[in-house]
């Protein structure tokens, strides 16, 4: 890999986990398209792994005091369940499809009529959300869409839904790591130099996010991290019809 592409990669990796810093979403999302667009899906799946670890743990840390265990708990236990069955087919999706999959997701998710979406303050949503999630991760590389749609839907405010959100996705990011790195037949390899850049671009666009969270009200931040999972979502449902549609 070329130290341009190494460069560019860390630039985006420092733009994208400032973004999802402020919101606790989008971020993921548009770093997963960038390196499926660059890398083999296996290797793209698994730096994107490394990445988000990094960037949702410092996230949790500095959000720590925020975090509600019980929908961490109901999620973790949705995850286990989502791995013990995706180990028996050991499935990777193409790049068309996992960015196909990746947009349409959210708009599936606000299908759902309101008086039955899913809420943290359950805790059978919670496995279910852990187990579909857990899915999406595998498929497409990220969850994070529609566990926002989730989060959205309870009344925890901003900061409880980015500490808690976060420590989730640090645990559905981790078994994705364990399932690209280690249990797929050809897996994904990420240099260690690589790696470390990597976590210290995450970290960085975190912290560079802190003050910006701080300054933004509950009515701000809901009403922007809507318009930018549209505009992702759709985005990337072009760019997968079009992969596809062009072989």
């Amino acid at each position: 890999m070329s130290p341009l592409l190494i460069a560019g990669i860390c630039a985006v990796m420092v733009g994208t986990s400032f973004l999802s810093g402020v919101f606790g979403m989008a971020g993921g999302m548009v770093l997963i398209g960038v390196l499926l667009t660059v890398l083999p899906v296996q290797t793209a799946m698994a730096l994107h792994a490394v990445t988000q670890i990094a960037s949702n743990a410092w996230r949790a840390m500095l959000w720590w005091r925020h975090v509600r265990w019980r929908p961490v708990a109901a999620y973790l236990v949705g995850c286990a369940i989502a791995l013990a069955v995706w180990t028996i087919w050991l499935f990777v999706p193409s790049k068309p499809l996992a960015l196909l999959f990746l947009g349409v997701t959210p708009f599936l998710a606000r299908l759902i009529p309101e008086g039955r979406r899913l809420t943290p303050h359950s805790f059978p949503h919670g496995v279910t959300i852990g187990v579909t999630c857990m899915s999406l991760l595998l498929l497409t590389g990220v969850a994070g869409p529609l566990l926002d749609q989730y989060f959205l839907g309870g009344t925890l405010e901003r900061r409880q839904i980015i500490a808690t959100k976060s420590t989730c996705q640090i645990f559905g990011h981790g078994i994705k790591l364990l399932y690209f790195g280690a249990l797929i037949d050809q897996v994904g390899t990420v240099d260690p130099t690589l790696a470390g850049l990597a976590i210290a671009s995450a970290m960085l666009g975190t912290l560079l996010s802190k003050k910006v969270l701080e300054a933004m009200s509950d009515t701000t931040y809901r009403r922007w991290a809507g318009h930018l999972i549209t505009a992702v979502s759709g985005f990337y449902v072009i760019q997968g019809s079009w992969l596809l549609a062009t072989g």
